[in-house]
């Protein structure tokens, strides 16, 4: 069995004159959460549904779980669980009958379904309520009985879509911890829309940054954030002068020396060398109270990436 779960090739859809999906190439491996980052609009539900098979490419090609997204779409769908826009549950039924209901449709015996059902429901903290109709459940306990009901049949794939747009703080960590435990605890693995990057890195072993329908970038988390941005030392003291500051721009890498209050934010173009700018402060009179090291955060690997596509489309454009 191939350990990679997901794979493109060229993958695009246009719809009339617009370009959803451009040209996508990726491989998801088997047993991870995977990231499919972007703002809004970039193609991420475009994308998923491509891969259920409920959209036909324009161009390019798709293959999940094994299957050809174009011509066994109903097998893909078969083997795989999903949660898009909607939960899609049956908001009068209790949520014992939602799973139970989706468990006869998944062709589950009986004992399996009474098992995997209490199973779910105990992990993600609705058991005690399972007999109350789901209509008059908050927008996050609501989200989670979607998420159980997509993993009811164990699938070896899930598609979620946004899951946590729209709940509160405390509801959108919780329904993240619960995601990891299971993906962890079952061996399933996720594709994960979101334009949430805490999420995203708290989650994803992979992601992949699209914006505008065009993949950007695809790879590890970590090495995404150290690839995205550049090394900077905030310096905080007193006495910095014009002249020190000059000084600073001419050290060989630095990229940019900003004022801030309180001190100074140098940005290397490579790795920091917060020694050599100490040294010319000290050498100059001015006083150094704190070094601080500012690492690069996911955020800024995401949004210079964004960034610079942008500026590349203005580019494009202007002539």
């Amino acid at each position: 069995m191939s350990d990679i779960v997901i794979r493109t090739r060229g993958l695009g859809r246009d719809f009339k004159s617009v370009t959803a999906l451009d040209d996508l190439s990726i491989e998801v491996p088997a047993g991870i959460v995977f990231g499919f980052l972007g703002p809004n609009g970039a193609g991420k539900t475009t994308t998923i549904r491509l891969l259920l098979g409920l959209l036909e490419p324009t161009r390019g090609r798709a293959e999940v779980l094994g299957f050809d997204t174009r011509t066994a779409a109903s097998r893909i769908r078969a083997s795989s669980g999903a949660l898009l826009e909607h939960t899609g549950l049956y908001e009068r039924l209790s949520a014992a009958d939602n799973l139970e209901f989706q468990g006869r449709i998944a062709r589950m015996s009986a004992p399996e379904r009474a098992a995997r059902g209490r199973e779910l429901l105990t992990h993600f903290g609705l058991w005690e309520r399972r007999l109350e109709p789901a209509g008059k459940w908050s927008r996050g306990m609501k989200q989670k009985l979607a998420v159980a009901r997509a993993l009811l049949a164990r699938p070896r794939l899930i598609f979620l879509d946004e899951p946590t747009a729209g709940l509160d703080p405390v509801a959108a960590a919780s329904l993240r911890e619960d995601l990891a435990s299971l993906a962890a605890k079952e061996g399933t693995t996720v594709f994960l829309t979101t334009h949430n990057l805490d999420e995203a890195e708290r989650l994803c072993r992979r992601v992949a940054v699209i914006r505008a329908g065009r993949l950007l970038a695809e790879g590890p988390v970590e090495e995404l954030r150290r690839g995205g941005a550049d090394a900077a030392v905030e310096i905080r003291g007193r006495g910095f002068s014009a002249e020190m500051i000059g000084r600073l721009r001419a050290l060989p890498g630095v990229k940019e020396v900003s004022e801030e209050t309180g001190g100074l934010v140098i940005t290397w173009t490579g790795e920091a060398r917060g020694s050599e700018a100490v040294r010319v402060l000290v050498e100059g009179g001015a006083s150094v109270d704190e070094v601080l090291s500012r690492r690069p955060t996911f955020e800024d690997a995401f949004l210079r990436l964004v960034k610079d596509e942008t500026t590349e489309e203005s580019r494009c454009c202007a002539m």
